[in-house]
């Protein structure tokens, strides 16, 4: 990107902001044709176009962006300015013309593991499957933001593990790149009265807290309990104007309760600003096949998350079913990619299996290594984004990419072949194909 247009919309999007802050409701209605003044027409016409018709409908999603307003206005700042600019704008730029010009996945968003350790064990967590002794150090995770930056990533999410057992750390790589939009999954039971004031101080830092449906279902995959300690920790981070959202796993033991209108209803209340939702994965050799979702159920999500979309002020996306909306899958660096806190760097999260360690290797060359060029060179994996993942409803592809490029396993506790966590994802497949096949052909027509 060159310098004249990073000025320019860093310039039309200050400008914007200075003039909405004084009165927002009065003043969000006229925003985008204080935004069309400064910024060329091509300029991200078709997002422009879809917030312009929101204002105007003054529907869901202008509420939502007035309970933004709502938030500390340091916070507020800070996430306009990192998230919509340096890693949306300026960022997204910066990838494209990387990854055209190295011929390799550039990823928007890297995630990355402070530590295996966590406070609690979940029945059918992946992230359990590490053990609890290993660590990125804080100058190895400086190095990695330092380098995405480079590429053009400001994005920069922590998975685990849980990432708060490392609150010190996590709060001084706020301060080393203010620049950055950093987002925590967390289990929400280590956020307390000091934290939020910390949150508040750095004011890059937004939790996304880990929950599983109503009390009963919560806690009899998380703990006795758990589901109180979340919704303290939610009630606090509201009282002090905090953004945060809420990370929900569907299985087949709680899809009702997680596409109910109640559900939803009871996140925003409580303040959440998103709401991100995950297919279960049975990765790992002792994982409870029985919680994947039967194809009614995933379809039940499918259809409820895009009616609320439509009308409750929370920003809603399914990693599974959404596939659509960003080409199909984004692992493998194309939209973000996973570094384990031995510092093992993986094309996904759910995909333990690595040719390369961030200690041995830039994040380029990681980004060039085998494992990585086959997703780059393989995506999408199915031209139905309703079955986008190499794993779960294309099993027969992954064992082919981990075989060809010589990848090893990344469970150090309890090794397992990409043929065995395939063979267990292979009767979903099979099940799951005729619901896909008809949802998808029924878009294509309404087209």
């Amino acid at each position: 990107m060159s310098t004249i247009k990073e000025t320019m919309q860093n310039f039309a999007m200050n400008q914007a902001l200075k003039y909405v802050e004084g009165n927002p409701e009065e003043n969000i209605p006229k925003l985008m044709s204080m935004v069309d003044k400064f910024t060329p027409k091509d300029w991200y016409a078709g997002q422009r176009d879809a917030i312009r018709g929101a204002i105007d409908a003054k529907n869901n999603w202008y509420q939502l962006i007035l309970k933004v307003y709502d938030l500390d206005p340091g916070v507020r700042k800070a996430f306009f300015q990192n998230f919509l600019f340096n890693a949306s704008l300026k960022g997204s730029a910066t990838q494209d013309e990387l990854s055209a010009r190295e011929d390799c996945n550039i990823p928007w968003a890297i995630l990355l593991d402070p530590t295996s350790a966590c406070n609690m064990h979940c029945t059918g967590c992946w992230a359990a499957e590490y053990g609890h002794q290993l660590n990125l150090s804080l100058e190895d995770i400086d190095s990695i933001i330092t380098q995405g930056k480079k590429l053009g990533t400001y994005m920069y999410i922590y998975t685990g593990g849980e990432p708060l057992v490392r609150k010190k750390d996590l709060i001084r790589i706020c301060e080393m790149h203010p620049d950055c939009e950093f987002l925590s999954f967390t289990n929400g039971t280590l956020i307390d009265e000091d934290f939020c004031r910390e949150m508040l101080r750095v004011k890059n830092f937004v939790p996304a807290i880990s929950l599983e449906g109503f009390e009963e279902a919560n806690d009899s995959r998380r703990g006795d309990g758990v589901y109180r300690k979340v919704h303290d920790a939610m009630a606090l981070m509201k009282e002090h104007k905090l953004p945060f959202g809420i990370s929900t796993c569907y299985t087949s033991r709680n899809v009702d309760d997680v596409s109910s209108e109640a559900y939803f209803d009871q996140l925003i209340d409580a303040g959440a600003l998103f709401v991100w939702f995950f297919h279960y994965m049975p990765v790992g050799n002792d994982a409870a096949v029985e919680l994947l979702p039967t194809p009614e159920q995933r379809l039940k999500m499918y259809e409820a998350i895009r009616g609320f979309r439509s009308t409750k002020p929370i920003f809603s996306m399914d990693f599974q079913n959404d596939a659509e909306y960003v080409g199909g899958c984004i692992a493998g660096g194309r939209r973000y990619l996973h570094i384990n806190a031995k510092g093992d760097v993986e094309p996904c999260v759910f995909i333990h299996y690595s040719n390369v360690n961030i200690h041995d290797v830039t994040l380029l060359e990681a980004l060039k290594s085998p494992l990585f060029m086959a997703y780059h060179r393989g995506q999408p994996f199915n031209d139905n984004m309703l079955k986008p993942c190499p794993m779960l409803e294309n099993p027969e592809i992954l064992p082919g990419m981990v075989k060809e490029t010589g990848a090893v396993n990344t469970d150090y506790q309890s090794p397992e072949t990409a043929e065995h966590l395939c063979e267990k994802t292979r009767p979903y497949a099979e099940k799951w194909s005729p619901a896909a096949e008809k949802v998808w052909e029924k878009g294509a027509s309404e087209q």
